[in-house]
């Protein structure tokens, strides 16, 4: 089956500043993909050059099997794109903006309108654009790159400045884009979403791709320890020091921290000792891989 998604040897320079350098990576049919990196680690930029809204200054990408560069019109109605920072026409409301979109694709207006209501506009229909939320401009933005249904989208940070009910509804909603068929490419700062939507992740860093591999994959590979979280009163430091399989005990604020690479060990030794009352066990994360490969350094 052809790749939906195909991008090779992929190269963007700004002088000095090699922006992406030599990235590749395929997106297979129905998959959701995310590309995740700090600021500045060439995520956008990749993105725009897959699109075909930014010239390579090296290597090709295809979707669909079609080059997307130079611009392609055999291609663009059948992709979607929720840009980081998207421009609306001034002073329509968000019903006009939506409905405009879609008479670029031949789209019906009630078949816009119906977009509103999935991305929870439907009471703002008749708000101008300047006066939504920065979290209500970014569902709209949302419903305007899939209002003409398309079978490849990209979003660029889609849940950035959202409140957290509309982020999980739009979490539904892109699950349910996907259980459709479609190909979804997104990039966020959200470890938590990548990990609960993506089905393989690259992590890009300085322009180009550290790891790409399924969440669950990247977390077995860190090989980090697990962290078991007891109350004070119910286990002292010195106990938790003489666990079975205990690497490490220290204090926290609230707990009494064990980190483990044997947690069977340790859970059923506390069992024992009726110290289980409160307890927390948490596992390695995608932030955890996140922050290996990338550092911990504030970024521009």
């Amino acid at each position: 089956m052809t790749a939906a998604i195909e991008a090779r040897s992929l190269r963007k320079v700004y002088g000095e500043l090699v922006a992406v350098d030599d990235v590749s990576f395929s997106v297979e049919p129905g998959e959701i993909f995310g590309i995740l990196g700090p600021n500045g680690a060439g995520k956008t930029t990749t993105l725009e050059m897959v699109e075909g809204l930014r010239e390579p200054d090296g290597g090709e990408s295809r979707i669909l099997g079609e080059r997307t560069w130079p611009r392609n019109a055999a291609v663009l109605p059948r992709v979607g794109v929720q840009l980081q920072a998207s421009a609306f026409f001034e002073r329509l409301t968000a019903r006009e903006q939506i409905r405009t979109f879609a008479s670029l694709y031949g789209v019906r207006a009630d078949q816009a309108d119906s977009w509103l209501e999935r991305v929870g506009l439907t009471e703002k229909a008749d708000t101008r654009s300047e006066r939504l939320s920065g979290g209500q401009l970014q569902r709209l933005a949302i419903a305007c790159a899939l209002v003409h249904e398309p079978e490849v989208v990209f979003l660029d940070e889609p849940t950035a400045g959202v409140d957290p009910q509309a982020r999980r509804n739009l979490w539904d909603l892109l699950r349910g884009l996907n259980d459709e068929g479609r190909t979804l490419v997104l990039t966020t700062h959200h470890l938590d979403e990548a990990e609960a939507l993506c089905d393989r992740v690259a992590i890009m860093d300085h322009g180009r791709i550290l790891q790409l591999d399924t969440p669950a994959a990247l977390v077995r590979g860190l090989d980090a320890p697990v962290h078991v979280y007891v109350a004070p009163q119910q286990l002292t430091l010195d106990a938790a020091r003489g666990l079975p399989g205990a690497d490490e005990a220290h204090l926290d604020d609230t707990s009494v921290v064990i980190s483990t690479r044997a947690p069977s060990d340790v859970l059923t030794r506390l069992a024992e000792l009726d110290a289980l009352e409160g307890l927390q066990v948490r596992a390695a994360t995608l932030e955890d891989v996140f922050l290996d490969l990338t550092g911990r350094e504030y970024r521009a």
